[in-house]
């Protein structure tokens, strides 16, 4: 497996010929429902430490390349999130073809479940962008392999809740790395953080920011999302877009919108001493996480950090209990600081060194499962 945790490259193919391009994953299956109007790709990365478990991405996406390279990253990125987090579940990820708003419906929605309950619980299900625990109470009509459902139906309910609250939890280990822990309940206090996406998870994030003495500033393309964090936070700051915010004195970044956040323009304008957020996928390509340390940046890599939300759906198969799930995410700042330190001894980026950690993780536990059937 890679040691870079980076969108990898998917070449534009028939489907028919995937698998003549040394691909990771078991399974990918295209699911077509031409009646509700279902496309949708569920991709399965790896079962080796358990069923994969990810969200249902529901986004109009260009073309079914462009949906295709999508699930393939965010699916291994589950695979590698549940490893280093040490969840005994795999990687998998769902994408659905579309616009939320006007393609949505009941009959989609269940149309998607018997595709997901097909697969005999290989890949569990759960929320993600432009999907909801209300979306997920309609799938489980059909299927037993879901989770991230409403508390009403014995559920987690909204799942950003602890992605925001694990992000902060590992945005405090790097800046107590970067200015010092000798007083860890301050250590944000007068910082500038700059957050691009103050969607489900950013607006979260946005709280635990403000409640901890930063100066925070936003951006994101939906004037709405705006409108809300600062009728809840009247004192944050608005960026015009993203690259204005990128351009201005950041002590932190917070990239919690889509992927690919950290190209190399934006890593050689960043002032920021800390790149910490949400979005999955963050950098660019292969080889930005040695420029990212090459200018002194310490990243916490996206996928060890946003791993509250998975930790919260998760607990559901146990039955959800929010202060077990809540310590549970708590513990990404652990694992944040073991990320940082083994980078440091290993002197590899900090990308690299979540890999390592997580790679080890598949093999050696993994080795002991082999392919999990249900």
């Amino acid at each position: 497996m890679s040691e870079h945790s980076f969108t990898p490259p998917v070449p534009v193919v028939p489907a028919t010929e995937l698998l003549e391009h040394d691909l990771e994953h078991e399974q990918v299956v295209f699911a077509n429902d031409p009646a509700s109007g279902l496309r949708a790709i569920i991709a399965i990365h790896s079962t080796a430490l358990g069923p994969s478990l990810g969200g249902t991405r529901f986004h109009p996406y260009a073309s079914t390349a462009a949906a295709l390279a999508d699930v393939l990253a965010l699916s291994r990125g589950m695979s590698y999130k549940a490893a280093v987090t040490g969840l005994d579940l795999g990687g998998g990820k769902a994408v659905i073809i579309g616009d939320p708003a006007t393609q949505k419906t009941e009959a989609l929605l269940r149309a998607y479940g018997r595709f997901v309950e097909s697969l005999g619980g290989r890949y569990v299900t759960a929320c993600d962008v432009g999907t909801y625990s209300e979306d997920m109470d309609v799938v489980a009509r059909e299927c037993s392999h879901v989770t991230g459902r409403t508390e009403a139906h014995g559920g987690a309910g909204d799942s950003s809740v602890l992605t925001a609250y694990g992000v902060f939890c590992g945005l405090r280990a790097a800046a107590e790395s970067v200015w010092g822990d000798s007083d860890p309940a301050s250590v944000l206090a007068g910082r500038t953080v700059g957050v691009a996406g103050v969607g489900k998870v950013g607006r979260h994030l946005v709280g635990h920011l403000v409640d901890a003495g930063a100066d925070v500033v936003i951006t994101d393309v939906f004037p709405a999302a705006i409108d809300r964090v600062r009728d809840e936070h009247p004192h944050v700051r608005i960026a015009e877009s993203t690259e204005a915010m990128v351009a201005s004195p950041l002590d932190v970044y917070a990239p919690c919108a889509l992927g690919g956040a950290l190209t190399d323009a934006v890593v050689g304008e960043l002032s920021a001493r800390i790149v910490c957020g949400a979005a999955n996928n963050q950098l660019a390509h292969p080889g930005v996480e040695k420029l990212v340390e090459d200018r002194g940046i310490v990243y916490a890599p996206d996928y060890v950090v946003n791993a509250g939300g998975l930790i919260q759906v998760a607990d559901e198969f146990e039955g959800f209990n929010f202060e077990r799930a809540r310590i549970r995410a708590s513990r990404i700042y652990d694992t944040t600081r073991t990320v940082l330190e083994r980078a440091k001894s290993d002197g590899v980026p900090t990308a690299t060194a979540a890999d390592r950690m997580a790679e080890q993780r598949m093999l050696e536990v993994g080795r002991l499962r082999g392919i999990w059937l249900s």
